[in-house]
C-alpha cells in the first residue's frame, strides 16, 4: 500500500489538495515504519500507537531526530485533520514535501542503509 500511495502522489501533487496529500504522505511514512518494526518484532498498538511507532523507529537510527520531528509534526497535522476536519495548509507542504519525500526514501530503502 505505500507504493501505491506514493505512485499516487504524482496525480494528487498536480491538483493541489494539500490536505490530501499531507494525510497521503503520513499513510505512507506510517506504513512503512509499521513495516519496518514489524520485521523487527516490534508492534505498537492502542490510543497512542502512533506515538510510541515514532518513539520506537527514532530508536533503529534510520532518520535524524529532526526528520523523526517532522513525522511527529505531520502526526498531529493529520490527526487534526483526520478527526476534526481542519485543512492542512498548502504551506506546510511548500516547506516540507522534500524533506517527506527523503524520508519516505529512506524508510523504502531500509535495511539497506542501516548500521
Amino acid at each position: 500500500m505505500a507504493k501505491e500511495r506514493y505512485l499516487a502522489m504524482k496525480e494528487l501533487k498536480s491538483l493541489k489538495y494539500s490536505t490530501i496529500i499531507a494525510e497521503n504522505y503520513y499513510e505512507i511514512i506510517k506504513e512503512l515504519m509499521t513495516a519496518i518494526l514489524l520485521s523487527k518484532g516490534i508492534k505498537t498498538i492502542g490510543e497512542n500507537a502512533h506515538k510510541e511507532l515514532i518513539t520506537e523507529i527514532s530508536k533503529e537510527k534510520i532518520l535524524s531526530a529532526e526528520e523523526n520531528y517532522l513525522i511527529d509534526d505531520l502526526r498531529k497535522r493529520r490527526n487534526n485533520s483526520y478527526y476534526s476536519g481542519e485543512p492542512i495548509n498548502k504551506i506546510f507542504l511548500e516547506n516540507h514535501s522534500h524533506q517527506l519525500e527523503e524520508i519516505i526514501k529512506k524508510l523504502f530503502r531500509y535495511p539497506e542503509n542501516s548500521e
